[in-house]
């Protein structure tokens, strides 16, 4: 069973930082674009940033020149450094594995999720 593991999330003021962990099996991180996402209460989970495996990576437009992303391919981990927090950052943080190759309608073949780790900006 693949297991992705999220840790990093807290409390924070407006103008700080945090960093977020990502560790998941040897085998799917290897092979898998990584991604961050986010649901904040009442809104639909929203895509935060990706990797591919090759390091290429990829914003949204809110969080582009605050938020990067990165992977250590040796620890089977993905993180995302948040800087410059702002309260509408407030959100459960979700990681993602997902198939480089695509299928019908373009969607990956596989994505597993973790469980997600909540952050709070505080104002």
């Amino acid at each position: 069973q693949v297991q992705l593991v999220e840790s990093g999330g807290g409390l924070v003021q407006a103008g700080g930082s945090l960093r977020l962990s990502c560790t998941g099996s040897a085998i799917i991180f290897s092979i898998s674009t990584m991604g961050w996402y986010r649901q904040a209460p009442g809104a639909q989970r929203e895509l935060v940033a990706t990797i591919t495996t090759g390091g290429s990576s990829n914003y949204a437009d809110s969080v582009t020149g605050r938020f990067t992303i990165s992977r250590d391919n040796a620890k089977n981990t993905v993180y995302l450094q948040m800087n410059s927090l702002k309260p509408e950052d407030t959100a459960r943080y979700y990681c993602d594995a997902e198939s480089v190759v695509t299928g019908t309608a373009g969607l990956p073949i596989y994505s597993y999720w973790g469980q997600g780790t909540q952050v709070t900006v505080s104002s």
